[in-house]
């Protein structure tokens, strides 16, 4: 139970991914040279990526030299006058570690939750954290952080929606993160969460409204302009994880076209994030991926939109007596958050922070 007093969030835990390559010579490729490369990647010039890492050129141009001979192949091409460019070699390992942030943030930061809470209670900490139990999204990463640098302890854990809202209904947790789509296909999936809502007991906090849709090369070499080429034999595809909003909303996608699932290569190839799955389609391992449209910006995707949908926090009305609740709801109100969410692309936060019931949201469901 929430306890209806304001402490601090202290100490917190903070997780950073870092990861080394090693030749078959022993030779090593240190994480701080993939920091390097990634920086050249973004500048085109090693001694401004120098600046940008703090590190100065001549230790940048020493990690170059040594990365270059542990893997006996380059890592820049360095023209006089006309910058420096990654080679094939390079751009992969920057690939690799975009594609290691995507699959191991949302992980890492769970798990830095928990070990902050059972810190919290060895210490005895005066205030018990909001449990917030979630589907990983870019607002609702903003708003962790917007919160703990704010001091207001939560106990943040990404999973499916459907585990969301079973865990709110079994009382695991305070608050559930799930989405629903607008439109036609919002009482299906409405009525997938039915029986772990109670209308007379829960009520929703409307966080944002946001774009999800097909995720494809720049250029879109593949040709692929709707749900129906992913019945196509030459494609391949990357899927969200059982239990999830996004692959909930494929699977009446492909049914509205008459597609079986078992006609998309690589419906069981399956990504835990948005971002996950734009690093898939990134890196060529897949042709298209479904999700939204901050995470195909962020690695460089065209973006075929697809449906627009609300995320909701689901929680029992007297959570929003809570304190630290009533400051969650006040920062999704605030200025600030509504311009840090207006900076992603396809998210809209006119209506974060509004209160609704469960059949104010969805009529479909009321009695």
């Amino acid at each position: 139970m929430q306890k209806k007093h304001k402490g601090t969030n202290w100490p917190r835990v903070t997780t950073r991914l870092v990861w080394e390559l090693e030749s078959e010579s022993g030779g090593e490729v240190p994480f701080r040279l993939i920091e390097l490369l990634t920086a050249v990647q973004a500048h085109g010039s090693l001694q401004t990526a120098a600046k940008e890492t703090d590190t100065s050129y001549r230790h940048a141009w020493g990690l170059l030299q040594q990365a270059q001979a542990a893997l006996g192949m380059a890592l820049l091409e360095m023209e006089r006058g006309k910058g420096s460019r990654l080679t094939p070699l390079a751009e992969k390992l920057v690939w690799a570690n975009r594609r290691m942030r995507a699959r191991m943030t949302p992980l890492l930061e769970s798990l830095a939750s928990e070990i902050e809470t059972e810190i919290q209670h060895a210490l005895k900490a005066a205030t018990t954290p909001i449990r917030l139990h979630a589907s990983h999204g870019f607002a609702v990463e903003k708003l962790a952080r917007t919160l703990a640098a704010s001091g207001i302890a939560i106990d943040l854990k990404y999973r499916s929606s459907q585990d969301a809202v079973a865990a709110l209904h079994a009382g695991e947790c305070d608050l559930a993160g799930f989405h629903v789509p607008l439109g036609e296909f919002q009482t299906p999936v409405a009525r997938s969460y039915a029986n772990h809502f109670d209308l007379q007991k829960h009520c929703l906090i409307h966080i944002v409204t946001r774009r999800q849709g097909l995720m494809v090369m720049r250029g879109n070499p593949g040709k692929i302009y709707d749900i129906g080429d992913l019945a196509r034999e030459d494609l391949r595809f990357v899927n969200r994880q059982p239990g999830s909003g996004t692959r909930l909303l494929l699977d009446l996608l492909l049914n509205k076209q008459g597609i079986s699932p078992s006609q998309v290569h690589g419906y069981e190839q399956a990504e835990l994030t948005h971002a996950a799955v734009a690093a898939y389609v990134a890196s060529g391992m897949a042709d298209v991926g479904l999700g939204v449209e901050t995470a195909a910006r962020r690695f460089d995707l065209d973006f075929l939109p697809l449906q627009t949908e609300r995320y909701f926090f689901l929680a029992q009305r007297g959570t929003l007596e809570y304190p630290t609740v009533e400051a969650l709801i006040a920062s999704l109100k605030s200025e600030a958050f509504r311009d840090e969410i207006s900076r992603l692309p396809g998210y809209d936060a006119a209506q974060s922070g509004a209160i609704l019931t469960v059949s104010e949201a969805f009529p479909e469901l009321a009695p």
